[in-house]
């Protein structure tokens, strides 16, 4: 995917509850790594830190990075550590499974973890001549798939699939961290 024509050109969908686990989740760390230091000491916390690190890291990796960002040139698909992009002139259909599903041109489907997802009707209170609204993955449906029908013949970036390296660099760090602890600890 092209860098978007302007920033309000690209959209990014994530699924909803994502970010609110995270924040509980580091506040959570914070709050364990800080009473360690009260009831410890900092070489304690330094000892306790990359499992808790570790455990952030996981929920972050499964909760909050997968997402799926489109713009007129094309789409990002990240599902925890991998990362597919792609054109839009290589995509065949779009539809939904369980979640948004990319059929491209070399007889592959993209799942997309972090995008919109198939949702119940929403159930409304009010009388029965309103008209009922579509769940918010119907519409973000409709929002991506008009955006590939209309992207023009530009948009034909190939299909490139990668690994998170930040990420993997990220747990590399932590495991390591981890194994240094426990070196520390067995020592005395």
């Amino acid at each position: 995917m092209t860098d978007p024509q302007a920033p309000e050109d690209a959209r990014t969908y994530r699924a909803s509850s994502g970010p609110v686990v995270l924040v509980v989740t580091g506040l959570l760390a914070l709050f364990l790594l800080g009473d360690t230091v009260v009831r410890g000491s900092w070489l304690q916390m330094i000892l306790v830190a990359p499992w808790v690190l570790l455990a952030l890291w996981a929920v972050y990796e499964l909760s909050f990075v997968s997402l799926v960002r489109v713009d007129g040139a094309g789409a990002v698909v990240q599902n925890m550590l991998r990362r597919t992009t792609f054109g839009w002139s290589r995509v065949r259909d779009i539809d939904f499974r369980w979640q948004l599903e990319f059929s491209l041109d070399d007889d592959t489907r993209v799942s997309a973890y972090g995008g919109p997802a198939r949702s119940r009707p929403t159930r409304s209170r009010v009388r029965d001549e309103d008209v009922a609204k579509a769940p918010a993955g119907v519409r973000d449906l409709a929002d991506i798939r008009d955006r590939w029908q209309t992207a023009d013949g530009s948009a034909d970036a190939p299909i490139r699939r990668e690994w998170d390296v930040r990420a993997l660099i990220a747990l590399a760090v932590l495991v390591v961290w981890a194994v240094a602890a426990v070196l520390i600890v067995n020592a005395g």
